[in-house]
């Protein structure tokens, strides 16, 4: 007769599930990094549109010292943040994430990347303020106390701790649910399903495919947005279910978001959503899917496994702390006046997210032009600064950017909806433009004005939409101007002038 011991299921085992999530975020860690090395300087250089220099001289002054300002904004570049201390974290960071992408982690190899990557989001000023800038920051800290202190193989001696495993499962449950609960709360086109009429044309940067997810029937648009209302309201609760139904949740989940990965570049979003839902599968929804010799290296550190009492007591201490930083965010989610994408404390533990609780009708786009015409009206042959990811050309093809981020590009996509008020960097940048500023004019994906700066810069606003795939003229957009968003200015004119020396980016 069999006892009852005997027939009770093993308890599921996460070996696997760790080599998985350490792999994806390792990946997503040097793509971040790449971001950093290619643009942080044009961005936030000594020389750049929002000097990081100045940012840390009037957050000092606000919040009282520059120790004072470290409290509240960790960051190793108070130290120093000169352009080569900016770009060796950059590198620095970059290394250390291939690392962990190619199978070899610890948790003082992750605790630098963290650190690393904190101090670039808390300088980066409105270049790192992204929802899933703070839910690097989370995924990264919780990945520290998945691996013991030093041992970095693929499969150490040390389990994964199983109270970490859920608080991963606690980041996926809050960025689907916020984002889920912010559309219901935020516009008629979400409610009445209508949403995906206007979103694929109106997103940040629309990618190779969202033309034709854009055309679809409408009546598979309405079932997109029901699919969304399936993986953002009702898959997350089932995260914490029983092993068919998390399991169920995690493959929802996942493909919604590798619908997203398909229909637009919202740069590593939805890839690093993917790193949280990995945790709902145990090592035997994996070792269906991974290769076998893995799959019996995963056994065999399994079968040989060791308890470790410091990694046990610090997986319950973090989740202690996390239970009692979640109190707000999990408050805010479940409140009529729900915000997204904030910190409730300075090192981004625990944060609240959300994601197009409103989408735009129409496409706006904000293009700088230059010309060498002694008259700048419309009469004189203006030429465009091209974007590397948003349109400018109507017969040029959406790229594929994601996960990958332009971060001027984004930023021009909110610009569009805004004046020249609400961003003043745009002014730094079309003085940097007048002059032909090597590290402004990278931002773009290429120079119109090689040889001589232009004379005068402007900015045009246009009305975008997709041409459809059908038109004889092959071209991918049609386009309608709508007004001047900046006024031609040359780079001697005396409101340039002025207007750089008020901000501080003048002499």
């Amino acid at each position: 007769m069999e006892t009852e011991a005997s027939t009770t299921p093993p308890a599921p085992t996460y070996w696997l599930t760790r080599f998985v999530i350490l792999r994806l975020l390792g990946s997503l860690y040097a793509v971040a990094f790449l971001v950093a090395i290619n643009q942080i300087v044009p961005l936030i250089g000594e020389h750049g549109l929002l000097p990081v220099g100045l940012f840390l001289k009037r957050a000092s002054v606000v919040l009282g010292s520059a120790g004072a300002g470290f409290v509240r904004l960790p960051s190793i570049f108070w130290l120093g943040h000169s352009d080569a201390a900016l770009l060796t974290a950059a590198w620095l960071g970059f290394g250390l994430s291939c690392i962990v992408a190619a199978g070899y982690a610890n948790a003082l190899l992750l605790a630098v990347l963290w650190g690393l990557y904190m101090s670039f989001v808390h300088v980066g000023q409105e270049w790192y303020s992204y929802g899933w800038e703070i839910q690097l920051t989370e995924t990264g800290f919780l990945a520290i106390f998945l691996c013991p202190l030093l041992d970095g193989r693929p499969f150490p001696k040390y389990a994964p701790p199983m109270p970490i495993i859920v608080l991963f499962r606690w980041v996926v449950v809050r960025v689907m649910l916020g984002a889920g609960l912010i559309k219901v709360r935020g516009d008629d086109v979400w409610r009445n399903s209508t949403a995906l009429y206007y979103h694929f044309e109106t997103q940040p940067i629309p990618g190779p495919l969202s033309r034709w997810f854009h055309f679809l029937p409408r009546a598979a648009l309405r079932l997109g947005v029901w699919f969304n209302w399936l993986a953002e309201l009702l898959a997350p609760c089932f995260a914490f279910g029983p092993r068919v139904a998390r399991h169920a949740a995690g493959v929802v989940m996942i493909l919604f978001q590798t619908t997203l990965i398909l229909s637009g570049n919202l740069s590593f979003l939805n890839w690093l959503t993917i790193v949280p839902a990995l945790a709902c599968f145990d090592d035997g929804f994996w070792a269906k899917l991974l290769p076998q010799p893995l799959v019996r290296r995963a056994a065999a550190a399994a079968a040989q496994a060791e308890e470790s009492r410091p990694m046990r007591t610090t997986a319950w201490v973090v989740t202690a702390i996390v239970t009692l930083l979640s109190i707000r965010p999990a408050l805010n989610m479940v409140s009529p006046g729900q915000i997204m994408n904030t910190s409730f404390d300075p090192l981004d533990l625990v944060n609240t997210y959300g994601a197009f609780g409103t989408v735009g009708r129409e496409r706006l786009n904000v293009v700088f032009e230059g010309t060498r015409d002694t008259i700048p009206n419309d009469s004189a042959t203006w030429q465009p600064y091209p974007y590397k990811g948003l349109p400018v050309a109507l017969d040029q093809r959406p790229p594929q950017i994601a996960p990958y981020q332009l971060r001027l590009d984004w930023q021009m996509w909110f610009a569009a909806m805004a004046s020249p008020a609400d961003y003043p960097w745009t002014v730094n940048l079309v003085s940097k433009l007048l002059h032909n500023d090597p590290n402004a004019v990278s931002l773009f994906a290429r120079n119109p004005f090689p040889g001589q700066p232009p004379r005068y810069i402007r900015a045009v606003r246009y009305r975008y939409k997709f041409a459809r795939p059908d038109n004889p003229q092959g071209q991918w957009w049609q386009r309608e101007r709508v007004d001047m968003w900046l006024v031609p200015l040359s780079a001697d004119d005396p409101r340039l002038v002025e207007f750089l020396r008020r901000s501080g980016w003048g002499p």
